[in-house]
């Protein structure tokens, strides 16, 4: 009887989550393994596959192009998770302190992230241009003009600045929330005991929104490693490869020098540095963090 209440058991189970299994196969399982068998391979679409082993990976460590694009992505980082980072804690603790029209706030910021990366970046183009808007306003207050995508030193930040603008009202939300769940006593406690606004930041807010500042680095350490709209539209990698990403050469290598076995081993390294990154960040930022 036993035997069979078991079987019952298993049945159902399996019969629940077997969909999502099926879904998981075909949709992850399958593209990862043909991902594995690719970078061990030799392949032009063509001509029939020629298993190479780890010679993709070998090439790989000794490309040039390889080691200016981790560069370029590590770059870019220093400057975007700065920023997207302040920027959204600053509108998270706006949020917080406004309680009119609070909805409309948060639906004008949202607009950004949800916005096509293709359209904003052909605004943003026009907006950076040489002969743009802002350069317009730069010429008439002090008489210069910013290369903003045609300098290697300029082109990186421009781009950052892009893509925080974009990211601000979603990872502000996330940091909204956070606050949110942090008590009023706490302040008032510190109040009390007579903590000035600095002190009940550093030691009540940061530390009890710790969650969701891990989530949105996590979010932004994985997106550093995958952009690729922006960059590929407005400087197509320039200038002087300042702006070419890995999801670029993955791209170029795969569809435009024809050799997917090559862009297959790029990516599976690109997934591995990521992954890298974050278990990295999480172990040097992640607390533990109980509100009573």
């Amino acid at each position: 009887m036993r035997k069979r209440l078991k079987t019952i058991d298993a049945i159902k189970g399996w019969s629940l989550s077997g969909g999502y299994l099926i879904y998981t196969a075909i949709f992850w399982g399958y593209p990862f393994v043909w991902l594995v068998i690719l970078a061990l391979s030799q392949w032009n679409y063509f001509t029939p596959r020629k298993f190479v082993w780890f010679e993709n990976f070998v090439k790989l460590f000794q490309d040039e192009l390889f080691w200016r694009v981790v560069l370029n992505t590590f770059n870019f980082m220093l400057y975007f998770i700065p920023m997207v980072l302040g920027l959204s804690l600053l509108f998270a603790l706006g949020l917080k302190r406004v309680k009119l029209f609070r909805t409309f706030f948060i639906l004008a910021f949202l607009v950004a992230n949800v916005s096509s990366g293709v359209a904003y970046s052909i605004i943003f183009q026009k907006l950076f241009a040489i002969n743009g808007p802002l350069n317009e306003l730069t010429r008439a207050l002090f008489g210069i003009t910013i290369p903003w995508f045609s300098s290697p030193q300029l082109a990186t930040l421009s781009i950052a600045v892009m893509v925080t603008w974009k990211f601000i009202g979603y990872y502000g939300l996330i940091l909204f929330s956070g606050l949110q769940a942090i008590p009023d006593s706490l302040y008032e406690a510190a109040e009390l005991d007579g903590a000035g606004k600095t002190t009940r930041f550093f030691r009540i807010t940061l530390p009890l929104i710790n969650p969701s500042l891990v989530m949105v680095l996590v979010l932004s350490l994985t997106l550093t490693f995958g952009i690729f709209t922006e960059p590929f539209l407005i400087t197509g990698g320039g200038p002087m490869r300042t702006t070419y990403t890995f999801q670029m050469l993955i791209y170029t290598t795969a569809f435009q020098k024809i050799n997917p076995g090559y862009a297959s081993s790029l990516a599976i390294v690109v997934a591995l540095l990521s992954y890298g990154c974050v278990i990295l960040t999480r172990k040097l930022v992640e607390r533990d963090v109980e509100i009573v």
